[in-house]
């Protein structure tokens, strides 16, 4: 009988030469050479952090180690002397989990990560997992900068990557990274529709839409969504979607127009892939006015079936937008409130709160203009412009309005956890009103950038950074989010 292989929990690291076969080809003693000085410093750099080589296949080897401090630290000394002459152009790669060995090699999950993680790797430089990075971040002889999160082959979830940045080691830019692991279609950016309009003050009316749309594909489990900021950097900009991709990292984009005339409107939509800039699908809508709401509906959820092969094996039938109100003229006030407010200028954002109160006025059950005149009055209030007496106590009454009129609308709460952090002192309550945003919108840049003042204010500073982190993978261009990524 077969005796059963040996069950660990080990970092493991992978190496290979970059180039090794093109270079056999070209310089058989050469390749060699650099081959067997490879495996000569392997074995000194391994055994003297205690690992042990378990396998040599070819030009590269698989070895494991007993924790990932001394894995990182084998691979940065294995970098340092394979960078002085000669050099040999070596990948590696590291990940913690579960592996098996016995006399004809090793396998197991672990064993594949790791694998994966090294074939993403370039010549002189070190990647590793998040469950790597993990155990370093009490140890600050390392560095690290994350590269994003990767579809690999044979793994269900899409890991994030870091590339230890100590001394000379390559850090490889995540565009080649990207191109490693082909396209992705859990991940979309929905660019500003153009107004195609004959009147241009109707730019409120598309990129209202284009929020809207935005904001119904994050509710799609399993789908990545990049935030506004990021999606509306590309604004008039005729930038390539290669480009756009892989700025964003982002496997698809969502482009558009929309033409409004009358009680009209036209409503052009295009998927394209990222990876050659092709068309996956596009579609025409024209509708009557009143019929918006139903419009956004219909192309949020044709998008997520064109891509629910990839993201869950069930259609999405379900509605991703709902209808907030039958009166076009209060919606037409609401948008151009959210147009003045995503100037982020307290000018802009006072004309915001007057048109949103008459959209109330108009349509006092429209719940939309309550949640949104919250977060203008919380934002006014923390940057000094109106008093805090004012401000927060006029943030909260709207955000408990929207909340009676419908709960599910996650601003109202993020306003309330803002009043409840920094007006009331009620941690607690903060807390809850944040987690039951992030419960309702899982994808929000917002709410997890939002709750990092709550939890930086506990000095739960780990904890921070693991949202803040989550909101800069959302929203990669926000000024605001990478400002708080370097504080906390």
């Amino acid at each position: 009988m077969k005796p059963e292989g040996i069950r660990v929990l080990a970092a493991i690291m992978f190496t290979d030469m970059e180039g090794y076969t093109a270079l056999m080809q070209s310089d058989e003693d050469l390749a060699k050479k650099l081959r067997d000085r490879q495996r000569q410093v392997l074995d000194t750099a391994v055994l003297l952090h205690k690992g042990k080589i378990i396998q040599y296949y070819g030009d590269g080897t698989l070895s494991i180690f007993g924790s990932a401090v001394e894995a990182v630290e084998s691979a940065i000394k294995i970098q340092e002397e394979l960078n002085k002459d000669p050099k040999v152009p070596l990948r590696i790669g590291i990940h913690v989990g579960d592996i098996v060995y016995d006399d004809e090699g090793a396998y197991g999950d672990g064993v594949n990560i790791a694998s994966r993680i090294e074939s993403l790797s370039v010549a002189q430089s070190i990647l590793v997992s998040s469950k790597v990075n993990d155990e370093l971040k009490n140890h600050p002889q390392f560095h690290s900068i994350s590269l994003g999160h990767f579809d690999l082959k044979n793994v269900d979830t899409p890991l994030e990557i870091f590339s230890i940045a100590n001394n000379n080691l390559v850090i490889p830019p995540e565009e080649t990274i990207r191109f490693k692991t082909g396209t992705s279609f859990k991940s979309v950016a929905v660019l500003p529709f153009v107004n195609m309009s004959s009147d241009p003050d109707n730019e409120y009316f598309s990129d209202g839409i284009t929020e809207e749309i935005l904001n119904a594909l994050t509710k799609v489990d399993g789908l990545r969504v990049t935030s506004r900021t990021s999606s509306f950097a590309f604004k008039g900009k005729n930038t390539d979607m290669r480009e756009i991709g892989a700025k964003l990292n982002v496997g698809t984009v969502l482009e558009g127009s929309v033409r409004k005339a009358g009680n009209r409107v036209r409503i052009t939509a295009q998927l394209i892939n990222t990876a050659d800039g092709y068309h996956v699908w596009s579609e025409v809508y024209d509708r009557k006015l009143e019929d918006i709401f139903e419009v956004q509906d219909e192309i949020s959820i044709k998008i997520a079936n064109r891509l629910r092969e990839k993201l869950s094996s069930k259609q999405i039938n379900e509605k991703l937008v709902k209808s907030y109100t039958n009166n076009f003229e209060a919606y037409k006030l609401f948008l151009q409130g959210l147009y003045e407010w995503n100037k982020w200028d307290p000018y802009f954002v006072k004309k915001a709160i007057e048109l949103l109160e008459k959209s109330i006025s108009v349509a006092p059950e429209f719940v939309l203009p309550y949640a949104l005149i919250s977060s203008c009055y919380v934002y006014l209030g923390a940057i000094g412009y109106i008093g805090t007496k004012r401000a927060y106590p006029l943030g909260k009454k709207y955000a408990l309005k929207a909340i009676e009129l419908d709960s599910t609308i996650p601003d109202s709460h993020i306003s309330l956890a803002v009043v409840k952090l920094f007006y009331d002192w009620d941690f607690k309550g903060s807390e809850k009103s944040f987690l039951h945003a992030l419960k309702l919108s899982p994808g929000s840049a917002d709410a997890h950038h939002t709750f990092t003042y709550l939890l930086s204010a506990q000095q739960r500073n780990d904890e921070a950074l693991d949202h803040i982190k989550i909101a800069l993978e959302l929203d990669q261009l926000s000024t605001r989010i990478n400002h708080s990524y370097g504080e906390i």
